[in-house]
């Protein structure tokens, strides 16, 4: 069993920063890509950043510049640290990893934490 937790959601002003934070637990042998995704009402869950197990790194065109993807091993955690947040930032952000399990590989999805941007 393999539980994922997002956590650092809030409300902020246009040009403020947050941070999200999301951990796995559970028994795996690894995890191989960590993701973050958003999902605005009405629109498609979209990918926002990810990273591999060998720390490359992805963005969307929409966060680059302004949103940083990095990992701890240590801790199974993934961050995402959002800078220059606009109102169109505004949805529910998920997490999503991929864990090795014997020989396997499963993907996971957090629950979810909602980020509000004013203007």
């Amino acid at each position: 069993q393999v539980q994922v937790v997002e956590s650092g959601g809030g409300l902020v002003q246009a040009g403020g920063s947050l941070r999200l934070s999301c951990a796995a637990s559970g028994t795996f042998f690894s995890i191989n890509t960590m993701g973050w995704y958003r999902q605005a009402p009405g629109k498609q869950r979209e990918l926002v950043a990810g990273i591999t197990s060998g720390d490359s790194t992805n963005y969307a065109d929409s966060v680059k510049g302004r949103f940083t993807i990095s990992r701890d091993n240590a801790k199974n955690t993934v961050y995402l640290q959002m800078n220059s947040l606009k109102p169109e930032d505004t949805a529910v952000y998920y997490c999503k990893i991929e864990v090795v399990i014997t020989t396997h590989q499963y993907q996971y999805w957090g629950p979810g934490t909602q980020v509000t941007v004013s203007s």
